[in-house]
């Protein structure tokens, strides 16, 4: 009976996504069609990406409210440096350092400013939304380049790029965690920092470095998103991408108090909140009430969490 128990637990994502799986293929004769699962692991790739580098930092015990306005800026900057510079290497360069440095950006000033990360990622999301804003001039940009367009719109096989890159990055992020001391350092600072620094472990530079990922991975989500599309919308790309990372992560059973998860996890949690936005739209369930299922799941997901936790 323990045994059974500590299997659901283990396995309670997993399980969950399977039955949920079970009720959409009842609901809708479309939602096992080769398409429409493609088209929900595409749709999974982007938020999937930023779920990851997300994850290292809520391992740590922080979080990151920038990622949905940082990738609209990193998306336009790089936008507005390839059609200058007709080069896409140079724009993909300047995404890459853009997001690594809004990352340092935020661990260094919640680390050394020892001011909260809600507070300063608050911050960060504030600002680079105003500055997309007023480089856009509350518009869109447009890429001028179609090799860089076609980047997130080919095929490798029949699986979409973007999906190869989910997929490539969570294996990556899975190898950090579990089987360098990088990863151990991690989990070390969120489950309990005090012995971590006690331990010798420089967690100051740990935190920036744990931000700089998760900038880095918003700079990787950035590029497949404007690839897409080939424009970057000001005022509403990336809005609430902060909101379905989150909730992949801890959907995917990362505790929000740090120091427990798995990358895997949060791979699960990002695939099962496409596949709930992708029921939603199947059975016409209004895009207005899409934000309050996730927050009524993440709400749910928090509460067994901490009744875990107590037991």
């Amino acid at each position: 009976m323990k045994d059974a128990k500590k299997i659901i637990q283990d396995y309670s994502i997993l399980i969950g996504f399977i039955l949920l799986c079970i009720i959409a293929s009842l609901a809708s004769n479309v939602f096992l069609t080769p398409q429409n699962i493609i088209n929900i692991l595409r749709q999974s790739s982007i938020i999937g990406v930023i779920s990851i580098g997300m994850t290292f930092v809520i391992l740590a015990g922080g979080i990151d409210l920038s990622v949905g306005s940082s990738l609209a800026l990193i998306g336009g900057i790089s936008l507005i440096t390839q059609n200058s510079t007709n080069s896409v290497a140079l724009g993909i360069i300047t995404s890459i350092l853009l997001g690594i440095l809004i990352g340092i950006f935020n661990g260094a000033i919640s680390t050394y400013g020892k001011i909260p990360p809600f507070v300063v990622t608050l911050g960060s999301m504030a600002i680079a939304r105003s500055l997309i804003l007023y480089i856009a001039n509350g518009g869109s940009i447009s890429g001028n380049l179609e090799r860089f367009e076609a980047f997130a719109n080919s095929y490798f096989f029949f699986i979409p790029t973007p999906v190869i890159i989910f997929v490539l990055i969570t294996l990556i992020g899975f190898f950090v965690l579990e089987q360098t001391p990088f990863g151990r350092y991690v989990y070390a600072i969120g489950g309990n920092e005090r012995a971590a620094r006690l331990s010798a472990i420089n967690t100051s530079l740990m935190k920036v470095i744990i931000y700089s990922i998760c900038g880095l991975s918003v700079s990787i989500a950035s590029l497949i998103e404007t690839s897409r599309l080939n424009s970057i919308s000001a005022s509403s790309s990336g809005v609430s991408y902060e909101l379905d990372a989150i909730a992949a992560v801890i959907i995917g059973g990362t505790s929000l108090s740090g120091g427990k998860g798995k990358v895997i996890g949060t791979f699960i949690g990002a695939i099962l909140l496409a596949t709930i936005n992708n029921i939603m739209n199947l059975i016409n369930v209004s895009p207005y009430l899409q934000g309050l299922v996730k927050g009524i799941i993440i709400i749910i997901v928090a509460l067994l969490q901490k009744k875990t936790s107590n037991e």
